[in-house]
């Protein structure tokens, strides 16, 4: 299994269900509460010029109709896990997330 998909597990078994998406197409109908996640950022360090770690940073957006919800808390808790900023739209919480994995 790859990263992503090691991830995507994970985050169906913090969500408790299967409503975890990657980036979705704007067509797919999503259910909430549900998580959704894109890679927005790659770091790669060197030594003597040469590569020699790359990390991927994922953007993880909770949504959730439910403002008390204790699903952010729980990506918050992961490691490499910042808290970027909340909003809402449509009457939905969004929590964003940065996390590397």
């Amino acid at each position: 299994m790859g990263l992503r998909a090691d991830l995507q597990v994970l985050l169906k078994e913090l969500l408790g269900s299967d409503h975890v998406y990657f980036q979705p197409p704007e067509s797919i109908k999503m259910v909430y509460p549900c998580i959704v996640y894109k890679r927005d950022l790659r770091i790669t360090r060197f030594a003597e010029n040469k590569p020699y770690n790359h990390g991927k940073r994922y953007q993880i957006i909770v949504i959730d109709a439910n403002p008390d919800s204790d699903l952010p808390d729980k990506i918050a808790d992961l490691p490499m896990c910042i808290f970027d900023r909340f909003y809402t739209a449509d009457n939905l919480n969004h929590d964003v997330f940065n996390l590397f994995f």
